[in-house]
């Protein structure tokens, strides 16, 4: 009987092993008549180090191994194959004219062979037989390998949800194709204020899907319009487009002088969005990486994934300068102007959320004289910049009743019990004597205010009560005599607290730091924002005064 051709793309390099040669050429020309390339080894040791040398691409998908052989058995050949990584999905077929038995059939599987067949063999029996142990490792080893490229997937998915900014943004998107494509790649988006592309190239696939350093640069944001009206259009979702070697070429000089070397022929550009009206996402690979039966699934996938996650970027993005507008409504839009007295004021809000904070800070002219004052609500959200709003708008109002600084916290406690049980505030009030010789200090259990005297030594103003909300007395104000040049300082504690550092050091600190800075009000501000307010968590307030 003769051998048929192998099935379409069915065709494949096997190791055929034998000592005998006659039986070795009988089964070389069935599978080559069949359509396969063969190679082979008289015995184990020559198998196995054909085996061994052969690179990951060129090693054979399949060996037919005879079961007696001169050096080793056919099943020690097969376990060895079976327990190299390398090889070990390379599926392996016993042939046998003398182990023949049920047991000698069920020793051979047991050990890892793939398929038993005793001889006479005949040629369509060998050839079915390659050809299903072949569809069955192939399609285990597409299973395996869209297993590892959906983990990458859902590695860089995790990535670009990850990130601020849409600097990172490009760099994590553009390392994630790279490795899911097995490609160089593009990525490019705008910034979140939709005014800068950004570009990401990565020049080879990274290992594992990490992120490797990515080639960054900023383009015209009107090239990826272009983009969008040649693959997307008016459309949303995602679409893939091949553009020509010309094209790209063309689109490739106004992104990066460098890309024509790296992508120099046709290349697939994937666009995604989520919402109408806004940029996509776009990401570049060479063309032939999405020709595989699961590659433009997958690319399509992270595409999406990209788009999202833009999206919602942009979303915390627009959503962080509308709490921070909110949050500046309920501050002070002026502080007064006030003889004798000298105010700079500073607040920072904290970066890495979009929640609303609670700190606050306040100037009033009373009757009394000049009222300052600091507080935080705890918490950040919005109830927590709610009920700031309300004391610092019940303060003013008590404050111009003319109410004494002890007084006014016993009302902004009760008001606090009353409206707002579960919710606590630290208030620290110094009231600025007309002409400016003497202070009087009420602090509900906030941070101290620091006192800089003319010949530049500091101290905190250390007395305080109970912070706001516990329905506790509070005690009197504590007055101090402050020469004339003095300045004094209110802050909250985002300025100084650092998780895991004594706070106390931190007070001490800024006390040096103050004590060495000039004179100028706004000077000092700045200065302390740059040297204790950088990557903090939490909003910070700042008010100072110079007392003349």
């Amino acid at each position: 009987m003769s051998a048929g051709p192998a099935a379409d793309g069915a065709a494949a390099t096997i190791l055929v092993l034998d000592d005998n040669d006659i039986n070795r050429y009988l089964v070389r020309s069935w599978l080559v008549r069949g359509g396969h390339t063969v190679v082979e080894a008289a015995d184990g040791t020559e198998g196995l180090a054909l085996l061994a040398a052969a690179g990951d691409q060129d090693l054979p998908e399949l060996a037919v191994v005879d079961v007696r052989l001169p050096d080793m058995s056919g099943f020690e050949v097969c376990e060895r194959i079976k327990a190299d990584p390398r090889t070990a999905s390379v599926p392996v077929i016993h042939i046998s004219a003398t182990a023949i038995e049920v047991d000698d059939r069920a020793q051979g599987l047991h050990r890892g062979a793939d398929a038993y067949l005793t001889e006479p063999i005949a040629p369509s029996e060998l050839l079915a037989t390659v050809t299903a142990a072949l569809r069955y490792a192939r399609a285990r080893r597409r299973a395996e390998r869209l297993a590892a490229r959906v983990a990458i997937l859902n590695r860089t998915t995790l990535a670009v949800h990850g990130v601020s900014g849409a600097e990172a943004f490009t760099a994590r998107a553009a390392a994630g194709t790279a490795t899911l494509m097995s490609s160089p790649a593009v990525a490019l988006a705008l910034s979140p204020d939709e005014q800068a592309l950004q570009v990401a190239v990565v020049d080879r696939p990274a290992p594992d899907g990490a992120t490797t350093a990515p080639r960054l640069s900023t383009a015209d944001a009107g090239l990826l319009d272009r983009l969008t009206d040649h693959a997307l259009g008016d459309a949303t979702g995602a679409e893939t487009a091949v553009l020509s070697r010309a094209d790209w070429h063309a689109l490739a000089a106004r992104l990066d002088a460098g890309l024509t070397e790296l992508l120099p022929g046709e290349v697939a550009v994937l666009l995604t969005r989520t919402k109408h009206g806004r940029p996509p996402v776009a990401l570049v690979v060479d063309a032939p990486a999405t020709t595989g039966p699961d590659d433009r699934g997958l690319f399509s996938q992270l595409g999406q994934a990209c788009a999202l996650a833009l999206e919602a970027m942009r979303a915390r993005s627009e959503e962080h300068a509308l709490v921070l507008t909110l949050q500046r409504t309920f501050l002070p839009d002026r502080l007064p102007e006030v003889a004798g007295v000298d105010l700079a004021v500073r607040y920072k809000p904290a970066a890495d959320h979009t929640e609303i904070g609670g700190d606050f800070y306040e100037a009033i002219e009373t009757p009394a004289g000049l009222l300052l004052a600091i507080g935080d609500v705890a918490g950040h959200s919005l109830k927590a910049a709610m009920v700031m709003g309300e004391l610092r708008h019940a303060l003013r109002a008590y404050a111009i009743e003319g109410h004494d600084p002890r007084t006014l916290l016993e009302r902004l406690d009760a008001l606090l019990v009353r409206l707002r049980p579960t919710m606590t505030a630290t208030v620290c009030l110094v009231l600025v004597e007309p002409g400016g010789r003497r202070i009087h200090v009420a602090n509900a259990g906030h941070l101290p205010p620091l006192l800089r005297l003319p010949d530049g030594s500091t101290r905190y103003l250390t007395e305080h009560g109970i912070l706001l909300g516990l329905n506790l007395p509070h005690p009197p104000a504590v007055s101090h005599a402050v020469p004339a040049g003095s300045t004094l300082l209110l802050l909250t504690d985002g300025l100084v607290e650092v998780p895991g550092e004594d706070l106390d050091e931190s007070l001490a600190a800024l006390g040096r730091a103050v004590s060495a800075a000039g004179q100028g009000l706004d000077e000092l501000c700045d200065q302390l924002l740059d040297d204790f307010g950088k990557a903090k968590t939490d909003d910070i307030a700042l008010l100072a005064a110079r007392i003349h």
